[in-house]
């Protein structure tokens, strides 16, 4: 196998690819990048097991400067290869396969050589029907994932926890997310009819990964699903995960339908106060911020204590607040998570005692997008 590239452009499919290497695996060639060089171009494949990353740098792109002059494959330990690649000098690179799976890398007068593996011990990426799947925008699928990631759990304890829950259903894409003391839950109706349906729980980790890839000219994403697999297809590149067995919690009960108080704030002016006062509250060992809400008077305070530093209490400004006066004590981290992910809307925050759950949804779309905290019991 030879091959020549524009060293930037190789750069960049070869971080991609890398997200799913991983130098901690059971199995130890997929510690290695899999290179395979075809009149197609350059089919780069990266595995940990639980995701797999493959990705096609096309030899008729102009940009990419690539010329393949001899077809062939390789695997080479990618921390090592990485490295190399991103240090050599010039803007162009020559990638070469010898006997016994010698590889040469020049570029200039710098060359190295290290050791390759056989292709074809590399384990083959599982196949996956096209019969399921369902097509979002880029941006759309980023967002969605941005807003609901935040709720994953991290204790393995309860795997199917550390997953976000996605389904379809006559055109209502959900997905949500819990760790059964916050929740996330976003909707989306497909602008397309589709006759697929689905119920799957994927990894959170490997979600973060995927919106990591989702650049902006990627126009669309698609999700394609096997029995215990998913694919996302974007563009070029195609990224596995396995999916989490079990049945997902009915999260549907645990958000109220009704209110007792409710108030309406800008989101970044509620985020930079939750932000002010868990200065002090992060010193506690509780870590816990408290709300005061009466509406008779139209005032919120926000106050947060520490023992050892000393406390903060604000006035707060809604823009609307009704119903009965209330005392709640939450965990700021995660009400400022659930804010963060309401960008610059207006938001309506419905409680229903102090200490029930209570939500926050933006008020130009009260039913496709909910975050949920529970509060902390103070007394």
């Amino acid at each position: 196998m030879k091959f020549s590239i524009n060293r930037a452009a190789f750069i960049k499919e070869l971080n991609n690819v890398s997200r799913a290497i991983s130098s901690k695996t059971t199995i130890p060639i997929l510690t290695g990048l899999k290179i395979v060089a075809s009149d197609a171009g350059l089919l780069l494949t990266g595995s940990n097991a639980d995701i797999s990353i493959e990705t096609l740098i096309r030899a008729d792109d102009p940009d990419i400067g690539l010329t393949i002059d001899d077809p062939g494959s390789i695997v080479l330990t990618a921390r090592f290869f990485s490295e190399i690649v991103k240090r050599l000098p010039e803007k162009d690179m020559t990638v070469e396969v010898k006997d016994g799976f010698q590889t040469e890398i020049t570029s200039g007068s710098a060359a190295f050589n290290i050791n390759g593996q056989d292709a074809n011990n590399y384990p083959h990426l599982p196949e996956i029907d096209a019969a399921d799947s369902v097509v979002l925008s880029g941006a759309v699928f980023k967002e969605l994932i941005s807003q609901t990631v935040i709720a994953v759990s991290n204790q393995e304890s309860r795997p199917i926890l550390t997953g976000i829950h996605f389904s379809l259903n006559e055109n209502q894409f959900q997905a949500v997310a819990t760790d059964s003391h916050r929740l996330s839950q976003r909707q989306i109706e497909l602008p397309t009819p589709t006759d697929a349906n689905f119920d799957v729980i994927i990894p959170g980790k490997s979600l973060t990964e995927l919106s990591r890839m989702i650049g902006d000219d990627d126009a669309d994403v698609k999700m394609q699903f096997s029995e215990n697999q998913v694919l996302f297809l974007l563009g070029d590149t195609s990224f596995y995960s396995r999916l989490l067995e079990g049945n997902y919690p009915d999260t549907s009960r645990l958000i109220p339908k009704e209110a007792s108080t409710t108030v309406e704030f800008e989101a970044p002016e509620l985020l930079a106060a939750v932000e002010r006062a868990s200065l002090l509250s992060h010193e506690s060992r509780n870590n816990v911020v408290k709300l005061t809400l009466t509406p008779a008077d139209n005032q919120v305070t926000i106050f947060s204590n520490s023992p050892d530093v000393g406390n903060v209490e604000e006035e707060l400004a809604p823009k609307e607040l009704d119903g009965d006066d209330l005392e709640i004590s939450f965990n700021p981290d995660y009400m400022k998570d659930a804010l963060h992910s309401f960008g610059q809307a207006t938001i309506r925050v419905a409680f229903t005692s102090a200490l029930r759950p209570f939500t926050l949804v933006p008020t130009e779309d009260t039913s496709n997008f909910i975050q949920l905290i529970t509060p902390v019991r103070t007394f």
